[in-house]
């Protein structure tokens, strides 16, 4: 449990440290912001919305029952990899949510309208530590 709790540790610390590279290379290699099509934002917005959604179902029905049953069964390697599957698709989807700002941001868009992305996967990233389940 230890091992896989680093490992979940790094790959957190790994992503939220890409979101931030993310914004400063955009930021860096983006010349200046042009005229785009509001529906691309729109689109990305309804998207980013979806997703939010979605990670919060997946967090339900993987991590949560996972834990639980790893509460009682410290041992139980099905569990444990469905926990571990859980916080890495989790990951996954926080990181797609920044990566829409970055892709809004080389489409011509301003840093503020990419910010939100950035900054809504960079915090949903952070909350969602490794937590050791315990028993109830």
């Amino acid at each position: 449990m230890q091992k896989v709790m680093r490992t979940l540790r790094a790959v957190q610390w790994s992503l939220l440290l890409s979101i931030l590279l993310y914004a400063v290379v955009a930021d860096r290699f983006v010349p200046h912001a042009r005229n785009v099509d509001p529906s691309l934002s729109y689109v990305f917005s309804t998207l980013a919305v979806g997703l939010i959604g979605i990670i919060f179902v997946i967090r339900r029905t993987l991590v949560f029952r996972a834990a639980a049953s790893l509460a009682e069964h410290p041992d139980d390697i099905v569990s444990l990899g469905q926990w571990k599957t859980g916080y890495l698709v989790t990951y996954t989807l926080c990181e797609v949510l920044a990566l829409f700002g970055l892709i809004l941001r080389f489409q011509g868009c301003t840093l503020q309208q990419s910010a939100l992305f950035y900054v809504g996967g960079f915090v949903l990233l952070f909350f969602f530590r490794p937590q050791a389940p315990a028993a109830a």
